[in-house]
């Protein structure tokens, strides 16, 4: 039997669906464009039409692009705005507690559903109503819950719960829904259907009247016609990092996440990471201050910047912003949140790699009318407002920690990887491009090994699996160290496939329920 493709997802339905195209003819967009919109069916609490995200994706043959749909500011026209519906929401996590702002005024220009289409017109080979189906099928008929959605939506219930049209989604009886029951979305089926089957644009053109008749002054929102008369995804190069023979090819700016990524590349490359044996005590402090010196970049010198000024990002990837201290992480070694977002990678037959990261944040609490359409509140998160809410002038593109990334050696791809995760993002990638580049594990190892994350002085890991000495080694470093026992989607859920050896291959994140599954003739 011939392989026609691998696709590496954060749920089984949406797995399927990517794979579903590539036995129908597709190649990895097409794969990847249907995967991601089934997964704003089956995986309602992560990712929606009224979100955005990043994709990037090419071969050896035609180059590699980004395309960029993440939100824009909104306020475009207004003067002075009337009251805003905007308001804080607690969620238990268990172990910690976050507020989070939801309301119409939380709600940024979302860029998924035209980011979705033009990724399809640009790539795409197959026609949309094929692309469409295996979402449309499951919005009409219903899907199984799997066990980590239902766990999100039981954290997001707060939320989900603020207004009749967003609670009917997610608890249509009234009660959480558990692994194993049925959830449909009507609604967004049959715009599904429509957007496939009928004129693309005058479907794009209803939803973005409902945005602007819904989210805008008059119901305590900020999105104005405006706003979405001058939204459209950007098509970007990515940004390259070189690491031995390889090439890093993720999120340029005005995302911020790759540009740190980029600099934590640099600095294990000169420091020679990966002569350690893999999961040691050496190994963990070493990375563990890797990450320290990442986020000591951030806060200490970047932390605004890297939201407001594209050179200061591409300056970290190129080595150029990284201070003079960075260089000294093995000294400083001797003497010493949720992330409603969801990622798919893609690698067909021809080797065309594509690697996708989408979010909703954690929703608003507020859903379009008639399209089942729950919208963002990405203005309502602390991690992409440093300075402070609804401070952006109108029509900023906002920047994210979201990096997709593909790994090329001679321009062919040989890892197409991503992660959801908030700010954890930059450090489960980091550490897994590390595990494969550096220390050469296999890749389910690789994706799946312990983890960490240093946030200011605060370090928080995973002690399953170390080596012996290790956990200790870290508490004794970090006293005020979070240790979790099990793995924890906390710091995010990295799916990845692969291209070698003649074969393709992936590897789906335990901490987020992944999936992979090889499509075959």
């Amino acid at each position: 039997m011939g392989i026609l493709g691998v696709i590496a997802a954060s749920e089984p339905h949406t797995a399927e669906a990517g794979a579903c195209l590539l036995r129908r003819g597709g190649n990895a967009v097409d794969a990847i464009v249907a995967a991601k919109l089934t997964a704003t069916v089956t995986e309602l609490p992560l990712t929606s039409l009224g979100g955005g995200g990043a994709c990037v994706w090419g071969d050896a043959e035609a180059g590699y692009k980004v395309l960029d749909f993440f939100a824009a500011t909104p306020g475009r026209g207004l003067a002075s705005p009337a009251p805003l519906d905007f308001a804080p929401v607690t969620v238990d996590f268990g172990r910690t507690t976050q507020v989070f702002h939801v309301g119409r005024a939380a709600a940024a220009v979302p860029g998924e559903l035209v980011g979705l289409l033009e990724l399809h017109r640009r790539a795409g080979r197959v026609p949309l109503r094929e692309v469409v189906a295996p979402a449309v099928a499951w919005a009409r008929d219903g899907f199984t819950v799997s066990p980590q959605i239902a766990m999100i939506i039981a954290l997001v219930a707060p939320i989900a719960r603020r207004s009749p049209a967003v609670a009917s989604r997610f608890f249509p009886r009234g009660t959480l829904p558990q692994a194993g029951d049925r959830l449909s979305n009507p609604a967004l089926g049959d715009f599904l259907h429509a957007l496939g089957e009928g004129n693309t644009d005058s479907h794009v053109a209803r939803y973005w009247a409902s945005l602007v008749d819904n989210f805008g002054p008059a119901q305590g929102g900020l999105i104005t016609a405006q706003d979405v008369a001058a939204y459209a995804p950007v098509i970007r190069e990515p940004l390259r990092v070189g690491f031995g023979p390889y090439t890093v090819l993720t999120n340029p700016p005005p995302a911020a996440g790759g540009g740190l990524i980029g600099a934590g590349l640099r600095i294990a490359d000169r420091l020679d990471l990966g002569e350690e044996a893999f999961l040691s005590r050496e190994q963990q402090l070493a990375m563990a201050a890797l990450l320290a010196t990442v986020s000591e970049i951030r806060q200490a010198d970047y932390d605004h910047r890297l939201y407001t000024d594209p050179g200061s990002i591409l300056d970290l990837a190129a080595g150029d912003g990284i201070p003079a201290w960075a260089k000294h992480t093995r000294a400083l070694i001797a003497e010493n949140q949720l992330g409603a977002t969801t990622h798919i990678s893609v690698i067909d037959a021809d080797r065309m790699a594509a690697a996708m990261t989408t979010s909703n944040g954690e929703g608003c609490g507020e859903a379009l009318p008639g399209l089942g359409i729950h919208v963002n509140n990405f203005l309502g998160e602390d991690d992409i407002n440093p300075g402070g809410f609804h401070q952006r002038a109108p029509g900023t593109w906002m920047s994210t920690m979201m990096s997709p990334t593909i790994v090329v050696a001679g321009e062919r791809p040989c890892f197409a990887l991503g992660s959801g995760g908030s700010n954890r993002i930059r450090s489960a990638i980091l550490q897994t491009l590390l595990n494969l580049l550096a220390y050469r594990r296999p890749l389910k190892e690789a994706v799946n090994a312990p983890r960490l994350h240093v946030e200011g002085s605060r370090l928080w890991f995973e002690s399953h699996g170390l080596g012996a000495g290790a956990a200790e080694a870290l508490l004794a470093a970090w006293p005020a160290a979070t240790c979790f026992d099990e793995p924890s989607l906390f710091f995010g859920g990295v799916n990845c496939v692969a291209s070698g050896h003649g074969r393709l291959y992936g590897a789906g994140d335990r901490r987020r329920g992944g999936v992979v599954v090889v499509a075959e003739h």
